[in-house]
């Protein structure tokens, strides 16, 4: 992978992790299409990192919530930033379990499968349309909502199915309000993708090479301030109850997809 090719993929990385289109189907389709010929370790290897970008990303547009959570557990009281954080923490269960226990079934998933991507696509399309009907509520997130949310993030580990579209999906079909969906989306996947980084690093299973950590490193800052951009958008299409028009792209993209796997 070259440096033009890294930067491609870490722009689509930063743009579709918060847009609900899929980022890792997208980075799946980008790789068929620049010819990428890594073996599934090595590609899930680069979509970690930038991951890892998108997450700091986050961070950073959502810093003074993020400052107001630390402040709020430091008061060691049972206040809105303790219970927000437990939530947090509720929702991660679904996708740690799935992912200590499916590890390598997942990894094989990231090895160029076009055609599971298109149907995966398809199924985001039909969750994205059916959350821009749903009617806007003042509803916050309850610790019963998390466990479902996070059951939807741990479904959206699949290549094609977008896990800010299944997750604010989720979340507005339960009533949710849709600012309050978009920002729990948002920060539920940080510890999550920081707790896969420590755990691949100190196990050893990024496999990093010299020789691409030029690659590496443009494909990251690219994915790191596309998603700077792409944060703030997104907030705005959910308040704006414009969810439909990514379904239709979605739709498009998956039909595209399938074809593609079917006649290649």
């Amino acid at each position: 992978m070259d440096v033009l090719e890294a930067i491609i993929l870490g722009i689509i990385q930063g743009l579709t992790e918060f847009l609900p289109v899929s980022s890792s189907g997208h980075l799946e389709l980008a790789k068929a299409i620049l010819g990428d010929t890594s073996v599934p370790e090595e590609s899930l290897t680069f979509t970690v990192v930038l991951h890892f970008a998108t997450a700091l990303s986050t961070l950073v547009i959502f810093r003074k919530e993020v400052a107001e959570i630390f402040k709020g557990l430091f008061q060691f009281k049972w206040n809105d930033e303790l219970k927000f954080s437990l939530k947090i923490i509720i929702s991660m269960i679904p996708a740690v379990i799935v992912g200590l226990l499916f590890e390598e079934q997942l990894e094989s998933f990231f090895g160029g499968k076009i055609l599971l991507v298109g149907i995966m696509l398809l199924v985001t399309a039909v969750l994205l349309l059916l959350a821009d009907k749903a009617k806007n509520t003042n509803k916050e997130v309850s610790f019963w909502n998390s466990v479902i949310i996070g059951i939807s993030q741990a479904i959206a580990m699949l290549p094609g199915i977008s896990r800010s579209g299944a997750t604010i999906s989720t979340s507005v079909l339960l009533g949710i309000d849709r600012t309050r969906a978009a920002r729990f989306s948002f920060l539920m996947v940080v510890p999550l993708i920081f707790g896969k980084i420590g755990k691949d690093v100190l196990s050893g299973d990024l496999n990093f090479q010299s020789s691409e950590m030029i690659s590496i490193s443009a494909g990251f800052i690219a994915a790191f301030l596309a998603g700077l951009l792409a944060c703030k958008w997104m907030i705005a299409i959910v308040k704006k109850s414009k969810l439909s028009y990514f379904s239709i792209y979605c739709a498009i993209v998956g039909f595209i997809a399938i074809g593609y796997a079917l006649l290649s």
